[in-house]
């Protein structure tokens, strides 16, 4: 595809986006084409030993023997020396998408918490996406970093990986949409966000390992369509890829996903990182893989010397060297790092910053059930606050994304064995306690806690009070997935004696993801509050009083079972990982997972094409008020319809327009949404503008748009449907 067609075909994406971006502050254009220009003269500057000092970096941190960290080096997830005679500044790398890293708190800092991936999708809302990649960037920068490894937009094909409370959704335009507009808020403070983790990588057992079967049809669908709209909304400086294997070759070493869909069709001109400890070789290079990254990780350093001496006998290796650090080099200068450097010692106004962290936790809670005890009057008489650390703080998710305030976590519990990583693995709770914020709520009320370890004290307490609330906490971490969707810790069953006390028991889910709920039925009220982050207590405790009417919608599914699923059983369930550090041998010591099975139709298209009904479908969510859409016309690639407030208390509404069959065939996708405030009594009309490829099929080499009836409903959620409108479509091929 020659570079006026790509550049009219992004200006067409651009157009089909607008209801979303128009929403959502716009960082500064990034001239990618001049940035490429200009890093292709310095290419040409530099001697065989400077086109080896892009292409790798460590960790700079105390826990590898042998690791030198250099002289201006902060503590984080990686540094990749500059080249001062060229001007190109040093590399400073930290995670994550949830704000800046902890590190186990080696650098005796702190940073503002955003909350979970799923939280903030669960707003629907690209401006408070923007709003919270702006300030995590803007922290990062403070500290002293310029590439914030955020941007994470994996779907959820399982919900039982460890991961998903990091990304955001299961459907690929959602994700696509409110990933690029995280990515635009970051890099708006002149450094460079990834989006990762490219591409497939769908759970974390045996991560490494796992090999994905996919056509690549479904694939463009579903997964590497999100990615693609997030880079055309985003424009990210850099991709990471992943650990899994795709067809059989390791994701960062893919010359299909790299060179092929990335490079090539996509035409990306950023860069690509490894994962950490993700690079089998210095064949890599030639399968795309741009810079090696935390190479103590890998079994050896293949990007430096070993790539350099490739180079000098391989005109192929030389080629490749030169368009990888003309590559390194764009991004560099696309987000002005040479011209604004980042410093260490900034500024940085937490106080601030916590309130972009409050409204997104508000933004993102959902109601998913109220049978009239919601929301809670402020002279409540007496109130049992029951389980999940209330006392203490709300629930994080583990791993290379955690994240705490400068003054640490407000408690621990060690999970994670005894490795020199260990303190990743630390189940920890961010200092936000419900239990003040609820009493600061209700200050008349006798306000009584039990942390829920005997179930006994527990219903006590509740039969004594006029309501319970019971925090019930999920904990997930990078590393592993969960055995199965059920609450730890006996938490199903505290819930169901508790509810069986006190008809008034209101369950407060903090969760990384979908749970199972055998005792919903009992409740008075639940509300999923995710991983709530630096001030996910006062948000959660607004959202029970009414001070916030929830407008959060699930941007996942919950399942009523694990049999719903493509895979009941999770791939690598009672696979045990090989006793050896390194990479996995090609055709040695591997899984394999299908995904052919479910093909594009993740999460709600697979629960529409088996006629399942879940325990809560995507886009699902309750409001203290009512709403009511109407009147939806569809006209070319727009879609219209008005929403009216019919309830008696000002409140958010998710419009969702859904494409239900094609060609008179059943056929469900997310084609539109937009989030709304309105007033009691109050409507507004709204537009949506259809990507088309959400519509088409990938066939041949590009996408196909068939001639026929396709047939358009407003959703309350993915199940609650209105009676669809049907339009005729003219057929439609094109390339990306």
């Amino acid at each position: 595809m020659t570079i006026a067609n790509r550049l009219a075909f992004a200006a067409c994406s651009v157009l089909a986006f607008a209801s979303h971006a128009a929403n959502a502050q716009q960082a500064p254009a990034v001239d990618m084409i001049k940035a490429d220009a200009r890093a292709g003269a310095t290419v040409k500057q530099m001697t065989a030993d400077e086109k080896v000092v892009l292409t790798n970096g460590i960790m700079p941190l105390p826990f590898f023997p042998g690791t030198v960290i250099p002289e201006g080096a902060v503590f984080g997830a990686g540094y990749i020396p500059g080249i001062p005679r060229l001007g190109v500044p040093v590399l400073t790398e930290t995670d994550a998408s949830l704000g800046v890293s902890w590190v186990g708190g080696i650098r005796k800092d702190g940073a503002t918490a955003l909350p979970s991936g799923l939280a903030q999708a669960a707003t629907w809302n690209p401006q408070v996406m923007y709003d919270g990649g702006a300030m995590i960037g803007s922290e990062a920068r403070a500290k002293g970093f310029n590439v914030l490894l955020a941007g994470g937009v994996n779907l959820m094909r399982d919900p039982r990986n460890g991961r998903t409370f990091e990304y955001l959704a299961e459907d690929p335009y959602l994700s696509g949409i409110l990933v690029g507009a995280a990515i635009r808020g970051v890099q708006s403070n002149n450094i460079i966000s990834t989006i990762k983790h490219f591409a497939l990588n769908g759970q974390e057992t045996g991560r490494k390992y796992v090999d994905v079967k996919i056509t690549e049809s479904a694939a463009r669908e579903s997964d590497l369509l999100a990615f693609q709209i997030g880079i055309e909304q985003g424009q990210p400086g850099s991709v990471m890829c992943a650990y899994n294997r795709v067809h059989g070759d390791q994701a960062c070493a893919s010359d299909w996903l790299l060179n092929k869909v990335l490079k090539q069709s996509w035409g990306y001109k950023g860069f690509v990182m490894s994962d950490w400890g993700a690079v089998p070789g210095v064949e890599a290079a030639l399968g795309g893989l741009d810079q090696q990254s935390g190479a103590q990780l890998d079994k050896a350093l293949f990007f430096g010397d070993v790539l350099k001496a490739k180079a000098a006998s391989d005109p192929g290796y030389a080629a490749k060297l030169d368009d990888m650090n003309r590559r390194v080099l764009t991004a560099i200068y696309a987000s002005g790092l040479d011209k604004n450097p980042a410093k260490t010692g900034g500024t940085i106004d937490f106080a601030k910053n916590a309130q972009v962290a409050e409204l997104t936790a508000k933004q993102g809670i959902v109601l998913l059930r109220n049978k009239g005890v919601l929301p809670l009057a402020k002279t409540a008489k007496s109130i049992a606050v029951i389980g999940g650390y209330a006392d203490s703080g709300v629930l994080a998710g583990s791993g290379s994304s955690l994240v705490q305030g400068p003054e640490g976590p407000a408690a621990t519990r060690s999970l994670g064995g005894d490795s020199p990583f260990s303190a990743l693995m630390q189940q920890n709770y961010h200092r936000s306690a419900p239990l003040t914020a609820i009493k600061a709520m209700a200050p008349g009320a006798t306000v009584t806690f039990r942390d829920g370890r005997y179930i006994a004290d527990a219903v006590e307490k509740a039969k004594q009070a006029d309501v319970a609330i019971i925090f019930a906490t999920e904990w997930r971490t990078e590393g592993l997935d969960q055995p199965d969707l059920s609450l730890p810790d006996g938490q199903d069953a505290l819930i169901a004696a508790v509810a069986a006390a006190n008809p008034n028991t209101i369950v407060v889910l903090e969760t990384g993801g979908p749970v199972a709920m055998p005792w919903l039925d009992k409740t008075a009220a639940v509300i999923e509050a995710w991983y709530g982050g630096a001030r996910g207590g006062q948000a959660i405790a607004s959202v029970l009083f009414g001070e916030t009417n929830p407008g959060g919608r699930l941007p996942v599914t919950f399942p009523a079972s694990l049999d719903q699923l493509p895979r009941p059983k999770l791939d690598g369930a009672d696979w045990v990982e090989p006793n050896f550090s390194g990479d996995p041998e090609p055709g040695k010591d591997q899984l394999h997972t299908d995904y052919d099975i479910e093909g594009s139709d993740v999460g709600y298209r697979w629960f529409a094409r088996k006629g399942q009904k879940a325990l809560f479908p995507f886009g699902h969510g309750l409001s203290y008020t009512t709403f009511e859409s109407t009147g939806l016309k569809v006209k070319g690639m727009t879609a219209s319809f008005t929403v009216k407030n019919t309830g008696k208390r000002s409140g958010d509404e998710v419009a969702q327009v859904y494409l239900v069959s094609r060609g008179g065939e059943a056929k469900q996708r997310l084609v539109g949404f937009q989030r709304v405030s309105l007033e009691p009594g109050a409507a507004t009309t709204v537009s949506v503008k259809f990507d088309p490829r959400v519509l088409a099929d990938w066939k041949n080499g590009g996408w196909s748009l068939a001639a026929g009836e396709y047939a358009f409903a407003l959703g309350k959620d993915a199940e609650a449907l209105s009676a669809p409108v049907k339009v005729k479509m003219a057929a439609k091929l094109w390339k990306d």
